[in-house]
C-alpha cells in the first residue's frame, strides 16, 4: 500500500546531517528517504517513483546537488531546497532562481528546516503523485513519469523528457487549471518561449495518451486560460 505522507528525499554525502533531517522531518508528519550520493538519489527515484520534494546538499563529491537537480528538472518539476554551506548570497539567489524553491545554510535549526519544507509542500500541494512510482488515471490509462513512460491500454509509450515534465506538472494540481504562463515558466525557466511551443507538445502529448486526440478526454485546453488534467485516481 502506498504512503498517503508527502515523501521528502533528502541527499547529502554527511550521514549524521542525513539522520538529524529525517529525525525532524519525521516527527512533523512526512517520510523520509535519504541518499548520500546524487547517483544513489536517482537509483531511489527509478525504484521508487518521484517524491513531492527534494532537499539536496549542494556540495556533494562525484555529482553535485546542482547537477542532481538538472538532471531531474529535465524530466520533471521537483520542487527541491538546497542545503548549504555557501554564503555567497549572490551565488545562491541566482541558482535558486534558476532552480530551487528556497534554500538553508548549514548549520540550520531543524525547526527552521521543518518550517521551510512545510511552506513548499502548501505551493506544490502533496497529491498522490507522489505516494509511488506509478501514477493511475484510471483502469486505461497510467504514467511512471520517473521513467519517462505512459502505460495505455497495457501498451508501454515513451514520453519525451518535456512531455513527462509537463504532465508531471499538470498531474500534480489536477483537475485545477493550470496557466499558459506557469506551464511555460515552469517547463521552460529562463528561455524565452512562447504558447505556440506549449501548444505543439501538448498536441504530441494528446497524440500518445488519449483515445480521440481531437477530443480529448484528459488533457484539456480552456483557451486563452491554460490547461488541466482529469481527476487521478486514489
Amino acid at each position: 500500500m502506498q504512503s498517503k505522507l508527502p515523501r521528502v528525499l533528502a541527499v547529502d554525502d554527511d550521514v549524521d546531517l542525513l539522520r538529524v533531517v529525517a529525525h525532524a522531518l519525521e516527527l512533523a508528519g512526512l517520510e523520509v528517504a535519504m541518499a548520500t550520493s546524487a547517483g544513489a538519489a536517482l537509483c531511489w527515484i527509478d525504484r521508487d517513483g518521484l517524491p513531492h520534494l527534494g532537499l539536496f546538499d549542494v556540495n556533494m563529491p562525484e555529482k553535485t546537488g546542482i547537477e542532481l537537480c538538472r538532471e531531474i528538472h529535465r524530466f520533471a518539476d521537483l520542487p527541491v531546497i538546497f542545503l548549504t554551506v555557501i554564503d555567497d548570497e549572490d551565488t545562491l539567489v541566482s541558482t535558486i532562481e534558476e532552480l530551487a524553491e528556497d534554500y538553508l545554510t548549514k548549520p540550520f535549526r531543524p525547526r527552521e528546516l521543518v518550517a521551510r519544507v512545510r511552506r513548499v509542500l502548501r505551493r506544490f500541494g502533496d497529491s498522490s503523485l507522489g505516494g509511488g512510482p506509478v501514477v493511475r488515471v484510471d483502469d486505461h490509462l497510467s504514467f511512471r513519469l520517473h521513467q519517462q513512460m505512459a502505460i495505455v491500454e497495457g501498451r508501454e509509450i515513451a514520453l519525451t523528457p518535456t512531455e513527462a515534465k509537463l504532465l508531471h506538472i499538470l498531474l500534480r494540481s489536477a483537475p485545477r487549471i493550470v496557466s499558459n504562463e506557469h506551464l511555460l515558466g515552469r517547463v521552460w525557466p529562463g528561455q524565452e518561449v512562447f504558447e505556440d511551443t506549449l501548444r505543439v507538445h501538448v498536441h504530441r502529448l494528446r497524440q500518445k495518451i488519449e483515445v480521440d486526440a481531437s477530443r480529448p478526454r484528459h488533457v484539456v485546453t480552456h483557451r486563452g486560460v491554460g490547461y488541466a488534467f482529469g481527476a487521478v485516481a486514489e
